[in-house]
């Protein structure tokens, strides 16, 4: 069985060969195999339609039909620029100066068709069963904003049909459940792009009560397990971001700005204000951990090209904390970590996560002997909890190496949220100190870390998974109450009273409107519970009960209802 990556490298290989054939004067970039698919970059004056693509999907069919032989033949550096020259293909040329092998690898197929490319491919154009192209973005040759923008095709590839039409129907869904649409839709936030500027959040009133309900859980959690809450300010001087290494490896995406002649940066991390925490008194060992929580607002200068819905934004709020241990302590206390994060995925109702674990980056700060220790340590661990990762070379921290734990949701989709960082740098960067058990000063170790990682990410993560039909101890109305007629509306505010009373969370709709479109109304706000009040339940002073995803309960005694719900916010039920 071919490797899928590679049958998508040949599908992207296969798309160029179908584009040259339609265009012959479009310029090729690159085209590798990504995570559930493949792209490949053209130069192309006109932009591409969708007529286009179906064109393009046409040709590649004939192109498979043909069962053309993928042929490799390796050429020395001054061939290769003779052939691509000849070829008029200058991104191919601007390839060949970035690589350092004298002998380079090119694939043909059909009659003319030749691509620079170190391989592998499937042995034939034949063997791609199921593809299908998906979109077309703007992309910068190489990233870089100063160079060509060229236009960039999506499609994707599997080993059968029945695999291919499920990931689009699961496409399909994650259009529906995209939260940019269901977050505005159903009064969660807004980003006001025009007035206000892009990758600022507006919460809305029932997304600022979504988000005390997730900082409430964490305020608690974290309490009980030891550690101390404390809240920094949002601006602090040029010289501690000097001293923590920010100004010098994050200063492009860092706002600063001018009070008084001295320059101060708008935080865009939380550490160097806990660390001025810790470091207010000297510490004994018999003190540590110290375990600092805050949820912190940090702003981050993103690019407007990469800003997406609460996904990516400027300014954000993270679930931060920083665990000053001694040596000894550290791999208990990262196992705890873990096991934090285990319990708040549960609670959440993601119950299937990825682990990386990621090492030195090439720009970094501290000695290889402390980076080797704090990679270590995290991946012992790892093992300690039986959990299975993998490695990301090079994409640790500045100054220190991280696991990284991404929660799947409902479409097996991959979020970023947990995070944790062991740093043997930053301690001694700022000089800090513990009083061991002989009396003797000995440096902390530090660990960063976060559960949900961003509120605004985890949010719209939570808006997707559950398509915006959050389990009752979320969900930020979790009765409507609806009476038929004004004459229940008094029966109704009582009802609405005791269930405020009795810590619900509920709405009153006593719009002007037929009963079958303010009950639609509310499944469409994805109401967990709706009450409907009429005559004979004012009468038997009871109530009827619609529960989301059931249908009809029938009618109840409002204390059996109440004892009954808050049984299930209680136990986090996870409703329909």
């Amino acid at each position: 069985m071919i490797d899928l990556s590679i049958l998508r490298h040949s599908c992207s290989h296969i798309m160029a060969q179908a584009v040259k054939e339609l265009w012959p004067d479009v310029k090729l970039g690159i085209g590798p195999s990504i995570e559930d698919g493949f792209y490949y970059d053209f130069e192309k004056k006109e932009p591409f339609t969708d007529d286009d693509l179906a064109a393009i999907e046409k040709k590649m069919q004939e192109i498979i039909k043909n069962d053309e032989p993928f042929i490799r033949e390796e050429l020395s550096r001054n061939k290769a620029e003779e052939l691509f020259k000849k070829l008029n293909e200058n991104y191919k040329l601007d390839l060949i100066k970035g690589i350092v092998d004298e002998q380079l690898s090119i694939y043909k197929t059909g009659n003319s068709f030749i691509d620079l490319c170190r391989g592998p491919h499937a042995a034939s154009t034949g063997e791609i069963k199921a593809f299908k192209l998906l979109s077309v973005a703007g992309a910068y040759w190489h990233g870089i904003e100063t160079n060509p923008m060229l236009q960039r095709i999506y499609g994707t590839c599997f080993e059968n049909k029945k695999e291919l039409d499920e990931y689009l129907k699961n496409l399909e869904e994650a259009k529906k459940r995209d939260h940019r649409k269901l977050g505005p839709q159903l009064g969660y936030f807004d980003i006001y792009h025009d007035e206000a500027g892009a990758g600022l959040v507006f919460y809305h009133p029932k997304g600022a009560t979504l988000r005390r309900i997730i900082e409430d859980y964490e305020k608690d959690e974290h309490l009980r397990r030891g550690y101390d809450m404390v809240i920094t300010p949002h601006i602090m001087q040029q010289e501690l971001w000097k001293t923590s290494g920010h100004y010098g490896f994050y200063l492009q995406n860092m706002y600063t700005f001018q009070i008084e002649g001295k320059e101060f940066v708008l935080k865009p991390m939380n550490c160097p204000g806990h660390i001025l925490i810790y470091k207010s008194k000297l510490h004994s060992y018999k003190e540590l951990p110290i375990k600092l929580f805050e949820l912190g607002t940090v702003y981050r200068h993103e690019k407007s090209g990469v800003l997406h819905g609460l996904l990516r934004v400027r300014g954000f709020t993270q679930d931060d904390a920083h665990i000053f241990c001694t040596p000894e302590q550290v791999r208990e206390e990262i196992v705890k970590v873990v096991d934090f994060v285990f319990a708040a995925m549960k609670d959440f109702g993601f119950n299937d996560v990825a682990i990386e674990l990621s090492t030195r980056p090439s720009d970094s700060i501290g000695t290889d002997e402390d980076w080797q220790r704090a990679t270590l340590a995290l991946e012992d661990a790892l093992k300690e909890k039986g959990l299975k990762y993998q490695i990301n070379e090079g994409d640790g921290a500045f100054y220190g190496p991280k696991i990284d734990i991404k929660l799947r949701d409902a479409l097996k989709r991959q979020w970023q949220c947990a995070t944790i960082q062991c740093d043997f740098a930053l301690p001694g960067r700022f000089d800090l100190k513990y009083i061991d058990a002989e009396g003797k000063e000995r440096q902390p170790v530090m660990l960063h870390r976060v559960i949900l990682g961003s509120l605004e990410r985890f949010m719209g993560a939570l808006l997707e998974h559950y398509a915006g039909a959050f389990p009752l101890w979320l969900a930020p109305t979790q009765v409507k109450i609806i009476p038929i007629r004004t004459e229940q509306q008094a029966y109704a505010q009582n009802i609405e009273n005791e269930m405020r009373g009795a810590g619900l969370r509920v709405e009153l709709d006593m719009a002007n409107e037929t009963l079958p479109k303010r009950i639609r109304t509310a499944e469409m706000e994805k109401s967990p519970y709706i009450i409907v009040l009429g005559e004979r339940e004012a009468e038997a002073g009871k109530i009827a009960v619609r529960k989301r995803g059931v249908g009809d309960q029938g009618q109840m005694e409002l204390k059996d209802f109440i004892s009954k719900i808050k049984k299930e916010i209680e136990t986090k039920e996870q409703l329909k």
